[in-house]
């Protein structure tokens, strides 16, 4: 009875939107404004209110991965009303003690980690694009196929860097590689890439190999800190929130060490304009290891320790969100062939991370931003307005 009527008080204040919720005893309650729901929540069995105490989104999102809740509608849709009321359990100073408490040192996780996050190149494929991209895209209009808007992303950021002919530029965390093709190929660059997961390695290594570019580009399966040479530029794209709080001091240190005198870095990562994004429990223990997420604040203040100096800041939220809408509607068209691979648990834990990222980036939650750093005072290798960046985005397009 306790549980039921604290899951009542949580769920009165939580939303913005109808909700019809069916306790495990059968009964039916709405929560929310009066009107017609989309949204069912459905306890299959007791969740104790004790285990949602201690880490409220790991209880709830394991409970929905085995089975014991069921949403019937958008989860997407769902989530960010909850974000969006400011009196939801999420957000409420008055219902803190729910918030889930969680260290990035957390011990455990290491093992529970790799059982999930080690998928390998073959599932990934089943629902990115064909440039392997797992990042935010950039979405020029809204007609752009993801593919796209994933090559605008990755010509915005070489533009936004003004680069030029015979430069070098680094890429750290390279993934599968689109970047540095794209810099050497198209932009005339040297490029350089390091990434610490032997799938991207050796699939980059494999490709440099088939299209002879072994003269221009070199992966290395290395930390980015054992780099010991100096670029023109730096680039690194949906890193920053995989090196850990402790950490993020001595990425952005890493930077400046690797750049040239009044060369310039691209840094895109996920972070938040609000404080209190950090960490969550659920996300740690089945999708990113390790993972916490600065707020602006917070990066801005190590860029600055480290003899950086910012020259544009740009949030790409929109496109993000669009992104990660787009990769669900796709690993939903393939959810079978997942679910072969991988088991029933695994999917719905996939989907309910795209819905639950692509919610949190709606509701601003969380945001994505670029930060244009140059190892000296700001500018002072780079055009005087920021006209250069859409004049050769028009370019590239065209």
């Amino acid at each position: 009875m306790l549980d039921k009527k604290i899951y009542d008080e949580i769920f009165s204040r939580s939303f913005t939107i109808p909700i019809k919720v069916v306790f495990w005893d059968g009964k039916e309650k709405s929560y929310g404004p009066e009107g017609k729901s989309d949204i069912t929540i459905k306890f299959n069995e007791k969740v104790p209110i004790s285990d949602v105490v201690k880490h409220a989104t790991l209880t709830l999102g394991e409970a929905y991965m085995d089975k014991k809740i069921e949403i019937e509608g958008s989860i997407q849709k769902l989530i960010t009303s909850a974000y969006t009321q400011s009196d939801s359990f999420m957000s409420s100073l008055k219902l803190k003690k729910y918030i889930p408490k969680f260290s990035h040192t957390e011990e455990g996780n290491k093992k529970e980690i790799q059982e999930h996050y080690d998928i390998g190149n073959d599932f990934y494929k089943l629902w990115l694009d064909d440039t392997m991209t797992y990042s935010c895209a950039y979405f020029r209009t809204p007609e752009d196929t993801l593919e796209q808007a994933q090559m605008n992303k990755v010509h915005h950021i070489l533009n936004k860097l003004n680069t030029k002919p015979g430069e070098t530029i680094l890429d750290i965390g390279c993934g599968w590689g689109t970047m540095m093709f794209t810099a050497a190929k198209e932009y005339g660059l040297k490029a350089k890439g390091v990434t610490l997961s032997q799938e991207q390695y050796d699939y980059v290594n494999q490709k440099i190999q088939d299209e002879n570019l072994g003269d221009q580009m070199e992966v290395m399966l290395e930390d980015y800190r054992e780099v010991s040479e100096k670029f023109d530029h730096v680039v690194s794209v949906g890193m920053f929130e995989h090196v850990g709080k402790e950490n993020l001091p001595g990425y952005f240190e890493t930077v400046k060490k690797l750049l040239k005198q009044d060369g310039n870095a691209l840094i895109h990562g996920i972070t938040g304009q609000h404080y209190g994004v950090g960490v969550d429990a659920w996300l740690v223990k089945y999708i990113f290891p390790g993972g916490y997420i600065p707020d602006v604040k917070e990066n801005v203040g190590h860029i600055l320790d480290a003899g950086l100096q910012i020259d544009d800041l740009e949030p790409l939220r929109r496109h993000y969100q669009k992104t990660v809408e787009i990769w669900d509607r796709n690993f939903h068209k393939v959810e079978d062939k997942v679910d072969e691979m991988y088991g029933e648990r695994f999917v719905r834990m996939w989907d309910l991370y795209l819905q639950a990222c692509a919610a949190s980036f709606e509701s601003g939650n969380i945001d994505v931003i670029q930060f244009l750093l140059t190892n000296g005072p700001s500018g002072t290798a780079m055009p005087m307005t920021r006209e250069y960046m859409t004049d050769l985005d028009k370019k590239t397009a065209e």
